[in-house]
């Protein structure tokens, strides 16, 4: 890049987990906290990256310097007694899953995935299937240490620079960079999940399946195909770490590898419809319970390295909102009604119930009510005008979406779902910028 900060020949092209959009930027890696502030600062703006793992623009900046933080991945100190865990922020979920497991230890909330680092959880401030029972992954973080473009170091938690601690937690990277924090891991004396799946029949026996369920991780795989009688058919699926002691060894790496990019007609609303009704029919009985391996129970996806290419070169869109519970069957069904009228199918979709456990970050996406998260792969004439359609149905019914997974979301909608966003912008490094923050702040074009 030029001292202009223009693009150059030379300048690569990176992208999301979604692939989509693909900006120019240059990438450098940081090895230690030491790393940062750069000696010989860039005159672009700069953005902290982990492992990419985010599915719209967050993570992106055109023109700009990423810092690219995997190799930040030492751990700091252990309390075996307290399960208190001190790490830099590049070190990734999978890292620690293998450290503490053997130890008699787990992640006090996950995603999907545990191909994400621990600074990129507090910047989306992550949640998982136990969200109605223990928040997010920023409830769990115990303090970090936050640098500043010009240098300035401070530590942050709820008492030192609570401010900072709140701008910070789901502040998407924005606010600096997170050197090391600290998390609070959760016992667990087996890798066993006591699991329970429910076959549902419409989102009147999801609402019913959800307001019963006692155990603490609990989530539905949703049919967003189907028709007729089978409108919104799902497995609704549950679990709690096992109490009968077991093995505690480190999961296996991956032997499966997507070796290519499909090409686009391979995905289509059939070969999606046939998927759907084999998962559904998977279970064979109404009810399924029995001990599963914490790793297909969390992190199914993860089986298969490079699974995003399944999508094609073009990538995929994906849409997350979360709808208030008491608008939130009657915006659900429009909006599965949408996706179904739409002939574009999605069988990556989940919902699930978020709790009323308050987020402790100044902008994270969880709050009470219904979430759905769905992957549509693009096809330039149908998805974008899809997914459109649905943020304009969020709004409508009081909800909002997850800055983490958007790449479409105009300023408008953005400012109405999330209206403390001016506050925040007070906590903005001058010297930090992303692809996301430039389109919400109406200093991007939408790119289409």
């Amino acid at each position: 890049m030029g001292k202009s900060g223009r693009k150059t020949e030379q300048t690569p092209i990176f992208e999301s987990w979604g692939r989509y959009p693909q900006l120019h930027a240059d990438l450098i890696p940081l090895h230690w906290a030491s790393d940062f502030p750069l000696q010989h600062a860039p005159a672009a703006l700069q953005l902290p990256v982990g492992l990419g793992r985010s599915y719209g623009d967050v993570c992106l900046l055109e023109n700009g310097t990423l810092l690219h933080t995997p190799g930040m991945d030492r751990f700091l100190h252990f309390d075996s007694a307290t399960g208190m865990l001190r790490c830099e922020a590049g070190v990734s979920l999978q890292k620690i899953l293998d450290f503490a497991v053997p130890r008699g230890f787990f992640l006090p909330v996950t995603p999907g995935t545990k191909y994400v680092t621990v600074g990129g959880a507090i910047a989306n401030d992550i949640h998982g299937k136990n969200h109605h029972v223990a928040g997010t992954f920023g409830r769990h973080v115990l303090r970090f240490e936050l640098v500043r473009s010009d240098g300035t170091r401070f530590v942050c938690s709820p008492i030192e620079n609570p401010e900072w601690f709140a701008a910070t937690i789901g502040g998407m990277g924005l606010t600096g960079l997170i050197t090391w924090a600290e998390i609070h891991l959760r016992p667990i004396v087996s890798r066993k999940i006591d699991f329970l799946g429910d076959q549902f029949h419409g989102i009147d026996e999801f609402f019913a399946l959800s307001l019963d369920a006692t155990a603490e991780y609990t989530v539905a795989w949703i049919d967003c195909i189907s028709t007729g009688r089978n409108f919104a058919r799902g497995i609704f699926m549950q679990g709690d770490h096992s109490e009968t002691p077991g093995p505690l060894t480190p999961s296996k790496e991956p032997r499966l590898t997507f070796p290519f990019d499909l090409p686009e007609f391979a995905l289509n609303r059939f070969s999606m419809a046939a998927f759907n009704s084999l998962y559904f029919h998977k279970q064979l009985r109404k009810q399924k319970a029995g001990p599963v391996d914490y790793e297909p129970f969390f992190y199914p996806l993860d089986a298969v390295l490079h699974w995003n290419r399944l999508y094609g070169r073009h990538g995929f869109l994906q849409f997350q909102n979360v709808l208030p519970h008491e608008s939130g069957r009657e915006g659900m069904l429009e909006i599965l009604k949408a996706i179904t009228q739409s002939g574009l199918a999605s069988f990556l979709a989940v919902i699930k119930f978020f709790g009323d456990i308050p987020s402790v970050g100044m902008m994270s996406f969880p709050t009470p009510g219904v979430m759905l998260a769905l992957d549509f792969p693009i096809r330039r004439d149908v998805t974008f005008e899809l997914v459109d359609r649905l943020a304009r149905i969020t709004l409508d019914y009081g909800g909002r979406m997850y800055s983490a997974k958007d790449a479409r979301m105009t300023p408008e909608q953005f400012q109405a779902f999330y209206p403390q966003w001016r506050e925040f912008a007070r906590f903005v490094d001058p010297g930090f910028d992303s692809a996301f923050w430039q389109r919400v702040t109406g200093r991007r074009p939408i790119v289409a």
